[in-house]
């Protein structure tokens, strides 16, 4: 899913993400309800109205944004106070107002309110917090009308295998249309995370979805799809562009590195998107991100979503062909003969 925190994927209009092929697009509750405000969202006609996105929308219920701000929030059993990180008023999040803010942001997916410890936290700190969110998910679920739009649970327990265990119980027994693992992403190494990855996903409904929050570089989205996930999100692609690097078949690049000064040859050689079939050196991107011009931005943000959107349709046939393994080696060796410090253990495939 491509991050459109704010209602924007950002350079990219709603034209641009069905060119690129992007399924379902992600934006946050949090940013979304303080700004511009759900009443407006919800008068345009709902965040596709808004936005002018007219495929599926999935949005997060702005947990993260919370806890990640620990110094602007205020934990209790009925909820979380908060500062805008806008203006710095105060806010109060519970699991009924979320909730009903995904409804009258026209979400098709919403995500119950979580509370993401980060990976460093205690163990007893984890496992009071899955509890109270497995408590908030099912107020969300009580407090959830709209038949017409699918609330995820979401899998807590930090690094911790019984924690985990304990909070996929509790969550897949509320018996929800699909299933987030959250946690992960947050300060672990990448072995710790496939670990807990492997032992969570493999163990939820597998007539659901399974949404892993916060992957996005290739290699990573080959591994968690390895493991059982089925969506996945993150900024990274969209990132990376706004820094001048791009994502590509050989390996990520730098364009602001002096040897693409004079490079006449697209970003990647195999890649269809209109950044690279449009006639765009290298070079000449390289110009534009080294001025900071707007369009270089757009441009590589355009290559790098559609990149990834390309990578994940090629996972997709190569498992309904039976090759995912021998697909994720070849494109990992590939990719790795440029980059050289990503692997991906055959334990994972």
């Amino acid at each position: 899913m491509p991050v459109g925190t704010k209602g924007t994927v950002k350079g990219l209009t709603a034209g641009d993400l069905r060119s690129v092929g992007a399924g379902i697009v992600l934006g946050n509750a949090y940013h979304l309800y303080l700004r511009p405000g759900t009443d407006v969202v919800r008068e345009a006609g709902g965040i596709h109205g808004f936005t002018g996105w007219d495929g599926p929308m999935l949005t997060d219920s702005g947990g993260y944004q919370v806890f990640s701000l620990a110094h602007r929030r205020k934990l209790s059993e009925m909820g979380v106070e908060f500062s805008s990180v806008y203006d710095g008023s105060s806010h109060y999040f519970t699991p009924e107002l979320t909730t009903r803010v995904q409804d009258e942001l026209g979400a098709d997916i919403a995500m119950v309110l979580d509370e993401c410890p980060p990976a460093n936290a205690s163990r007893e700190y984890h496992a009071d917090s899955l509890r109270r969110t497995a408590r908030w998910a099912k107020r969300c679920k009580e407090a959830h009308v709209r038949e017409d739009q699918a609330l995820f649970g979401i899998v807590q327990g930090g690094l911790h295998e019984d924690l985990r265990r304990e909070s996929l119980e509790r969550t897949v027994e509320l018996d929800f249309p699909g299933y987030a693992v959250g946690g992960l992403s947050v300060g672990e190494s990448r072995e710790e995370m496939i670990r807990m990855l492997s032992l969570v996903a493999p163990e939820l409904p597998a007539d659901r979805p399974r949404y892993f929050m916060g992957i996005g570089d290739p290699v990573g989205i080959l591994q968690v799809i390895a493991v059982g996930v089925d969506m996945f999100d993150c900024v990274l692609p969209t990132r990376l562009a706004r820094h001048g690097s791009a994502l590509t078949g050989k390996g990520r690049i730098n364009l602001k590195n002096a040897s693409y000064r004079r490079d006449l040859e697209p970003l990647d050689s195999e890649c269809s998107c209109d950044t690279c079939t449009g006639g765009y050196s290298r070079a000449y991107l390289s110009h534009l991100v080294r001025e900071n011009e707007l369009l270089a931005h757009r441009l590589v943000t355009l290559h790098n979503v559609h990149f990834v959107s390309e990578l994940c349709r090629q996972a997709r046939a190569a498992i309904l062909e039976g090759l995912y393994g021998e697909f994720v080696r070849a494109w990992i060796a590939r990719y790795a003969g440029r980059t050289g410090d990503e692997r991906l253990s055959d334990a994972a495939l």
